[in-house]
């Protein structure tokens, strides 16, 4: 008896951590603006940073992307996550065409080519919105490769790592 509630709770929170990954890629939400004008939204999310002194993480890529939709679902889905994000960064979803004639090409230019990396990719910028850092969604993924998803205790340490306190260099002074 003792075996089958043990076999049941794990089936339950099996289906309950992984439904929350996989679920959100199916569903018919398009978070990525697809007719947006990304320089314009771009200095509108630098205003927002320097009033309230978060820097922007910006994700490029785009409503096709099932990988760019498991995040955008993590950061959404976990407290932890949405805690983070919220306390230290403008969230940009920057859209990526699937087309590639639509692309702009010029606008990666300025980032430092972050498409070199797939989708989706991040890019940490400063208030002011000097890029601090490009780092490819790979990083984020569990070790195992039969496991589709991000290993939230990575993204929390990413997350935590560039945050404007991490940065600041009163944080590790002696007082």
């Amino acid at each position: 008896m003792k075996s089958l509630i043990k076999t049941t709770l794990i089936f339950f929170i099996f289906i309950f951590h992984f439904s929350l990954f996989t679920s959100y890629g199916q569903s018919s939400v398009k978070p990525y603006n697809e007719n947006q004008d990304a320089r314009a939204e771009l200095k509108k999310a630098i205003v927002q940073a320097q009033q309230e002194n978060k820097h922007i993480l910006v994700q490029f890529g785009g409503n096709w992307c099932s990988w760019c939709m498991r995040f955008h679902a993590l950061v959404n889905g976990v407290p932890r996550v949405d805690s983070l994000m919220k306390g230290n960064y403008i969230y940009f979803l920057l859209n990526v065409p699937q087309n590639k004639e639509k692309r702009d090409y010029a606008l990666f230019q300025e980032f430092g080519y972050p498409n070199r990396f797939g989708y989706p990719v991040f890019v940490i910028l400063d208030k002011n919105g000097k890029r601090l850092n490009t780092q490819d969604s790979d990083a984020f993924e569990y070790m195992n490769p039969n496991v589709k998803g991000y290993d939230t205790t990575k993204v929390v340490r990413f997350l935590t790592m560039w945050a404007p306190k991490a940065l600041d260099p009163a944080t590790y002074q002696k007082k």
